[in-house]
């Protein structure tokens, strides 16, 4: 919102910055929130030539399903909000995330409705808290259309805010690009089937086309664009991922819970277009924004596979904790939806070993995710209204969840399969991570796992004295241990074999066998050179809870099959085997890691 696009405005702001750059003490900037400017197009020209052109820089720029960034802004990319995404297609049961949906419904069907209450989020950003913008905005269409009655607008800009289905359009001083025009025809199109009156939203669409000249149609266009932005975020991120929690961990900054995942298929192609479209973009699993940590996210993909165990969980240790319940005037607190959220949210943070010392901390740090959830709800709480009986409620339960050993053991006895099945879930998504296209971004304290909440929880202090520490006494086979050490190889290599990565292919890989589906492998090559990354999916119920490793006998026949260019002699970076062969078979090649990164044997990459 700052305004950039005023010359001294700029200056004073980038001063600094600018001095930083040149004097060689910063190589990279990353603009949050670049969607709030008047003009990011300009202002990134003007920042480009500002700094050079050997800066990297990327942008906060959160895209829906089939949203392109633009290709005219001169960035190396976004800071990677659609990489989580990819990771959540990829890793979410499909088949379970329906079931588990259904089950959800049972405990609230009202919530359940993802489309229908996202509408609902939207209006109430529209009619509350953007009141003030909403009222600016039509007062600029009536002076460029007086004859409209003003009523008539009002609901027009309403409507077409909570119809936008991306964050905004980028039309400046000329005609909208055709994807820019594809939104507005989409939201218009949705707008008018809740609009009794069409005169006032024909009006917005040309204005929006950039078809009238006047200047509070200029106006108009920059202010609106400004605004689409923060109704959806603040609807959407910040207000429906708290109320709406079928499965958290879908619910993430740039995702959509209300699409289904595309599985592997999906993955592949998500990530051929990335390399087209942003190699050197930011692949993100964590950012000082994102809802819980990246492991614990990895965590709650496996609920979707066992969908009847988790219910069947959540109505017991309702039962367990009913006595917990406050009844309050408008209802019992917490309300079913929200024991449902309380419970995955735990599971997200749950220690892999029951530790009566670190009760107290965490109960700590959930009875304040509890109460920043239901604030954000908005529902029987907020931030500017708090309801102090029915927050105190709401902790009063979330804090009893870890006093009661009653529910503690059943708890901890319920989950650990998904503990395991999460904990391959980490290994895989670093893996990925690192080897996909776009640069890996490692967000503080994410070295080893990562089970923190919505910040401030995830604003953790970077310890690398004791990663280090911890990876040259080699304290045993510790999840958060093979994190760090796959992180380390791969980084190693990556800075040993840049090319191969900046431009190299994305080649996905063919997988045959009775566990095909539960493998994902592609290969990274350029000439001579080439990576091959092979990592499991939807593990639920075939990994050993004490060693937290998949049996090899669990892979049967299954194998991954290489053209004819890379069927040559090849060693896994993370374990130093050798194998090779036009077909290798996962049950030998994951037999000492649960993920492999297989290079050359004869020294090429």
């Amino acid at each position: 919102g700052v305004r950039v696009e005023e010359d001294d405005v700029f200056r004073q702001t980038h001063r600094l910055i600018v001095e930083l750059v040149k004097a060689g003490q910063v190589q990279g900037l990353r603009i949050d929130h670049v969607d709030g400017l008047a003009d990011p197009a300009g202002y990134l020209d003007r920042l480009r030539s500002a700094v050079g052109e050997d800066i990297f820089i990327t942008v906060e720029k959160i895209l829906g399903a089939g949203e392109d960034i633009p290709s005219r802004w001169p960035v190396a990319g976004t800071t990677g909000y659609e990489f989580i995404s990819a990771m959540s297609n990829l890793f979410i049961d499909g088949d379970g995330l329906r079931d588990l949906q259904k089950e959800y419904g049972l405990i609230d069907a009202q919530s359940a409705d993802f489309q229908e209450n996202l509408r609902a989020a939207k209006h109430l950003m529209v009619e509350r808290h953007f009141e003030g913008e909403v009222g600016r905005l039509t007062r600029l269409a009536s002076a460029v259309a007086p004859d409209i009655e003003h009523s008539k607008l009002t609901d027009a800009v309403r409507q077409l805010l909570i119809a936008f289905p991306v964050y905004r359009t980028y039309g400046h001083d000329g005609p909208l690009g055709d994807q820019d025009t594809a939104v507005l025809d989409t939201a218009i199109g949705q707008a008018r089937q809740h609009v009794g009156d069409q005169d006032g939203l024909d009006l917005l669409g040309r204005l929006m086309r950039g078809e009238i000249g006047a200047a509070a149609a200029f106006e108009f266009r920059t202010r609106f664009q400004q605004m689409s932005g923060p109704v959806m975020a603040k609807a959407m991120e910040d207000t429906l991922f708290y109320r709406q929690g079928g499965l958290l961990a879908a619910n993430e900054v740039g995702g959509d819970p209300g699409q289904q995942p595309g599985g592997v298929e999906a993955f592949h192609r998500a990530m051929m277009q990335r390399l087209a479209r942003q190699p050197m973009g930011l692949s993100a699993t964590a950012t000082h924004d994102t809802k819980r940590g990246e492991d614990a996210r990895a965590r709650l993909y496996t609920i979707a596979e066992a969908p009847r165990l988790w219910a069947d969980g959540v109505s017991r240790w309702r039962e367990i904790n009913r006595h917990f319940l406050t009844v309050l005037p408008d209802g019992p607190a917490p309300e079913p939806n929200v024991e449902w959220m309380l419970y995955q949210s735990l599971a997200g943070v749950w220690p892999d070993e029951l530790d009566s010392a670190g009760l107290e901390p965490l109960r700590d740090r959930f009875i304040r995710y509890a109460e920043k959830a239901a604030r954000e709800a908005k529902l029987r709480t907020n931030w500017s209204e708090p309801n102090d009986a029915y927050e105190k409620a709401l902790t009063t339960y979330a804090g009893a969840l870890l006093s009661d050993p009653v529910f503690l053991r059943d708890f901890d006895q319920t989950i650990k399969p998904f503990l395991a099945a999460g904990c391959i879930n980490s290994l895989a998504q670093t893996l990925i991570k690192l080897t996909a296209p776009g640069i890996p971004d490692i967000y503080q304290s994410t070295e080893q796992i990562d089970l923190s909440l919505v910040d401030p929880d995830n604003r953790q202090l970077l310890d690398l004295q004791t990663i280090k520490n911890t990876l040259e006494r080699d304290e045993g086979r510790t999840p958060g241990t093979r994190k760090s050490r796959i992180i380390q190889n791969v980084l190693h290599f990556r800075r040993d074999h840049a090319p191969l990565f900046a431009r190299g292919a994305y080649r996905p890989l063919e997988i045959k066998g009775s566990r095909k589906h539960h493998i994902v492998a592609y290969a990274r090559s350029l000439d001579d050179s080439a990576a091959i990354a092979i990592a499991p999916r939807l593990a639920f119920g075939c990994v050993d809870p004490v060693t937290m490793r998949i049996s090899p006998d669990f892979w049967q026949d299954t194998a991954v099959c290489l053209p004819a260019d890379l069927a040559r002699p090849l060693r896994d970076l993370l374990c130093d085997r050798r194998c090779g062969g036009e077909s290798l078979l996962v049950a030998d090649i994951l037999s000492a890691e649960d993920v492999a990164l297989l290079v050359s044997s004869d020294g090429r990459s």
